[in-house]
């Protein structure tokens, strides 16, 4: 027999007291030990460990995974690399010294743009005509955080459906943690994750356009800049400055009826280039044209890639740009270290309430704070 379990009350919060049969939700009584006709057994209630539910990987498992191209754990590797957990910081550090060998062997595209100029359906044009053609693409998407919430949608994959699915492709969306440039602070560790993989061409789609896209150049080969026909002047202030750093600029959505505005916009462009300091040295950036929609224009795009880097192979440019790149990455890993050590700093914990007090009262002004909490970092 199935034993019944004591009923207390067995009513739902929101039901008055004195409700009758009309009310059509009802609790029923539940039973210990069995269901649907089983016989009665002694039920021992115990905890499922999250261990016994997901394997904790070593560092030999995941670099064994990521040398083998499985995705499962390579998106379990990038975790481990994007968290901010002290107790993963030395097995990913361990895990990407396994890996510097079979690293920088790929071509690293960054891809920027105002905001509805079709960046994800180009790179998922350019991502579906690379794998036609045998390579291996690897696409990280950052996504913008929320100021508010601090949270990101993270909804690229949805936007690259058909990529998505392609076998040689790889996506993944990282959220930007407010970085600048929409770039997350570890996305440089995970391009070397990627090419350890054996993944020949990295995209690395960054949110919109400003000065702060400088922080894209610094770790990427070629920087391409997207646009579009009938944004608005308001937008000019913005293109000026990364248009400083792009190596290309592909003017998208040039179908239909505007594609002769598009055409225009590509002569007007390329007659601004013309008048900027090159962002490589020896290579002299031009426009193009494209509709990603309709996949016209997209071999044209790839091919000044291609044209890129063998120009700046043979003149050495490309290998002076990555040596110069890993020391970059040095000391902004040094500036963020010493941020999160100042942050996580016991004397400037306890002493940053009443500083933020004194503020507010006015008693003290911004720089005496500033001398004051450096005062107290330093003397530990």
């Amino acid at each position: 027999m199935v034993k019944k379990m004591e009923a207390n009350s067995k009513k739902p919060e929101w039901v008055p007291e004195d409700a009758k049969d009309e009310y059509a939700t009802k609790v029923l009584e539940g039973v210990i030990g069995g269901h649907d006709g089983m016989m009665y057994s002694k039920t021992v209630a115990h905890t499922i460990s999250p261990s016994s539910l997901r394997k904790q990987l070593t560092v030999d498992d995941y670099f064994e995974g990521i040398m083998n191209d499985d995705r499962t754990i390579m998106a379990r590797a990038i975790t481990l690399i994007e968290s901010n957990a002290s107790r993963h910081f030395d097995q990913a550090q361990e895990l990407l010294l396994r890996l510097l060998p079979y690293t920088g062997k790929s071509i690293r595209v960054g891809i920027t743009g105002v905001p509805g100029a079709g960046k994800s359906t180009f790179i998922e044009a350019l991502g579906m005509h690379l794998c036609r053609n045998g390579y291996k693409v690897a696409v990280l998407a950052v996504d913008p955080s929320s100021s508010v919430t601090k949270g990101s949608i993270l909804g690229d994959k949805t936007r690259m459906e058909e990529l998505s699915r392609e076998k040689n492709a790889f996506i993944r969306p990282s959220p930007s943690g407010g970085m600048l440039g929409g770039v997350a602070r570890k996305s440089r560790e995970t391009m070397m994750l990627c090419e350890a993989a054996g993944f020949d061409v990295l995209l690395i789609e960054t949110v919109g356009v400003g000065q702060s896209e400088v922080t894209v150049r610094s770790m990427v080969d070629f920087f391409l800049l997207i646009l579009i026909t009938g944004a608005g002047d308001e937008l000019q202030g913005m293109k000026k400055g990364v248009m400083e750093l792009c190596d290309a600029i592909l003017i998208n959505k040039a179908d239909g009826d505007n594609k002769i505005k598009a055409m225009a916009a590509k002569a007007d462009y390329n007659k601004i280039l013309h008048y900027l300091r090159p962002a490589t040295e020896g290579w002299v950036p031009q426009a193009y044209t494209c509709s990603a929609l309709y996949n016209e224009g997209i071999s044209d795009i790839w091919n000044n890639i291609l044209s890129f880097e063998k120009a700046t192979n043979d003149s050495g440019v490309f290998g002076e740009r990555r040596k110069n790149q890993t020391v970059d990455w040095v000391f902004t890993l040094v500036m963020d270290q010493l941020n999160q050590r100042f942050l996580n700093h016991e004397g400037i914990k306890n002493i940053m309430p009443q500083i933020k007090k004194e503020l507010v009262e006015g008693n003290i002004s911004p720089t005496h704070a500033a001398t004051r909490l450096l005062n107290i970092f330093d003397t530990k």
